[in-house]
């Protein structure tokens, strides 16, 4: 055991009891927050009701851009039609569409599919005119009554991301659009735009 001069005692005993003062006075730690429980499928309700408002039989009118993320202004404006129904019990759509072109008629086809344990919708895009080839999938999901869905493509070889949007939806009417992006997502240009009626039959 080392002996110290009682001087050095007695300084060492003030420097511990100012030391203890400052840490009795000091605000007490934060506590780390709890860790968010991680999603399960039996925290995902109703994910198989997201579409059924879709289901149906829709008049669609289209308005589209001529020419995407080239600063066009010009939209050409024409009708089409379009029939939901629901597969997989509920956990996919698919619609069948006749898209009435100026230039010519075309089928295409929407095919949706909820993963329960990413918890979001994948929307692939099936154009009748290329029927080889299916389009890079969009996801997301809905929170209240917006839709969006994101994903990655290429235009004119060059990355861009694509996004849907539904909005105004109601049991009779919605509206969809399609939006490119050339930089990330930080601007969108809106290229399409659809507004469903419901048929209904009497």
């Amino acid at each position: 055991m080392i002996a110290y001069p009682r001087t050095a005692l007695i300084s060492i005993l003030s420097a511990a009891l100012v030391t203890a003062s400052v840490l009795a006075c000091a605000p007490a730690a934060a506590p780390r927050p709890a860790s968010a429980p991680r999603a399960t499928e039996s925290m995902l309700t109703g994910h198989e009701h997201d579409w059924d408002w879709l289901v149906g039989r829709w008049n669609v009118r289209h308005r589209r851009l001529k020419e995407r993320l080239t600063g066009s202004t010009q939209w050409e404006e024409f009708a089409g039609s379009s029939v939901t129904w629901t597969t997989m019990g509920g956990l996919g759509t698919a619609d069948d569409n006749v898209i009435e072109l100026p230039g010519g008629t075309y089928r295409a086809m929407g095919i949706r599919a909820f993963d329960p344990k990413a918890g979001q919708w994948s929307i692939w895009w099936l154009d009748a005119r290329n029927p080889t080839k299916i389009e890079p999938p969009v996801h997301g999901g809905f929170k209240d009554g917006l839709g969006i869905f994101e994903g990655d493509d290429t235009l004119r070889g060059k990355p861009i991301k694509v996004r849907f949007r539904w909005t105004n939806i109601t049991p009779t009417s919605a509206h969809w659009d399609q939006a490119f992006s050339p930089d990330g997502g930080a601007t969108w240009e809106v290229n399409w735009e659809m507004d469903f009626q419901r048929v209904t039959t009497s």
